[in-house]
Formats: structure tokens, sequence, C-alpha cells
């Protein structure tokens, strides 16, 4: 019988410093069998270990289209996230998973994509830009609306380059306060939602974010009439063993872990509380 706290081991092949506090790994397993057999879906999350310090949960951020290596990022926070850290390329961690549902793509063919995000936030986030981005004939207009505290906090700088530099992607990006230097939007996301006032006609809304960032982003939609089913977040922040064990994610009779992290608005209406 399988031991469901066996992780895999992974060598950590690159690590990127994507703002003062965080960072990304791109992972590789040791294990070539298991590197052949393991496959995710844009939204689904593991667990990583540093051995001796425990685990922790993040997203898978690449996309499931790019193959031979995983890669998660984390902002240093706990005892976990520290030990991750203070790991050098070449060390060796533990992976988990995949687990969760994951964002619904095949549904979202032919319509246009919003996404809406906020400081590490755009994990999750990237994973299906990159996704969408690789399948782009399958999708309309894409619009990525990303901000951060400062300049230097905003993740995945290479990947906004480019992403700027496509003739069919919108991407607009902003900073909390007026920065030295900085020439773009200034203003909270939310505030930007609305400047920029997207249309929601066959329009799906994809956000994630620190939670009252995601609150007044779900309001703000609203306003602009984007309809509950057309509105999809995730939930991961809140969880903690990955497998419904712990109970630290359940929303009454759910399970983050297991029936999450990813659910449209209309499905938050039925927990009171979360939206």
């Amino acid at each position: 019988m399988n031991n469901i706290y066996m992780p895999h081991l992974a060598e950590i092949k690159e690590i990127i410093d994507e703002s003062p506090d965080t960072r990304t790994f791109r992972l590789r397993f040791k294990d070539a069998d298991t590197s052949d057999r393991f496959e995710f879906k844009a939204g689904q999350f593991a667990e990583y270990s540093a051995f001796g310090d425990g685990e922790s949960t993040f997203c898978i951020a690449s996309s499931p289209t790019r193959k031979d290596f995983i890669e998660c990022s984390f902002k240093v926070y706990g005892k976990v996230t520290q030990a991750l850290h203070r790991m050098n390329k070449g060390d060796t961690i533990g992976i988990r998973g995949p687990y969760g549902n994951w964002f619904p793509l095949e549904d979202l063919k032919g319509k246009n994509i919003l996404f809406i995000a906020g400081g590490i936030g755009i994990a999750p986030v990237r994973c299906v830009i990159d996704n969408v981005l690789d399948l782009r004939d399958d999708f309309k207009d894409i619009t990525i609306i990303y901000g951060a505290r400062t300049p230097p906090d905003l993740c995945y700088k290479e990947d906004l380059k480019e992403w700027e530099a496509r003739s069919d992607v919108n991407l607009i990006l902003t900073v909390d306060t007026e920065y030295p230097g900085w020439d773009k939007r200034t203003g909270f996301v939310p505030t930007v939602l609305n400047d920029v006032a997207p249309s929601p006609d066959d329009t799906i809304a994809i956000t994630c974010g620190p939670p009252i960032m995601i609150k007044f982003v779900l309001q703000n939609l609203a306003k602009l009439n984007f309809k509950d089913e057309d509105i999809i977040t995730t939930l991961e922040a809140r969880m903690k063993c990955g497998i419904g064990i712990c109970g630290r994610c359940n929303l009454g009779s759910q399970y983050i872990c297991k029936d999450g992290p990813v659910f449209s608005l209309a499905q938050l209406r039925d927990f009171p509380g979360v939206v």
C-alpha cells in the first residue's frame, strides 16, 4: 500500500529571486519514471518539503504545457518557507501531489479571459496565463491586471516583459503608490480594475491575491455586471495537509484542498463569511 505522506524527491535546478522575499524554484524529479508519470492541471497544488523543517502548500506555478520541470513560488513567511529560502541550486526537496481541482479551461475556450492578480497571488494565475498562451488560438482577448506594493515586489519580471511585448495580450501593471522611476499606473488593483472597466460580455475573470484585494475585486466585478459564475478564484492560502485530514480548510461540509482550491463566486456564495 502506498504511503500517502511519502514525497517524491526533486532537485532544485534553478532559483529565481522574484522579489525581496519571494523565490521561485524550478524543479525536476530525481526519478525518471516519476517525471514521466507526473501530470497536473492549471490550478492544482502540491506539498513541498524542507526535510527536517516540515512541508508547506503552494500551487504549481508553471503550466502543464511546459514539460520536464515544475515550478513553485513562495513568499518567506514561516519556518518551512524560511528553510526553503536557505536552500541552494542542486539541493533536494520533497513533493507530494498534485492535489485539488483546477481551472476549467476546456469550458473557457472561445471566451475573453481577464486575469486580475496582486503580489504573490500571481503564482496560480501565472500558471493559467501560460497555459492559455500556449493554447492561444483557443481563446479570444486576454487582459492581465497585476499589481504589487512597489515595483521590486512584482513577481515574474521576465514573464511580464514577454507578456507586455505580445500584441495579443493587454498587460496592465500597477503599484500601490508613487515610486521613483515608475512610469506605469499607480493605484490599488481593485481601483485600477474600475478604471479599466472591462466588459463582462463573453468574459471570464480569474483572480487571486491578498484576501482584502480579492474581496474588493469581487465587489468591483459585480459592479461591472460580471455574473457570479463567470468569476473564478482560488483559496489555497487556507490549506495545510492537502488531503482533507487536518480540517484546517473546511468550509461547511467541504474541504478546500479536496473540493477546491478553485471555486467560482457562485459556489462561494454558499459559504457565509468567505466573500
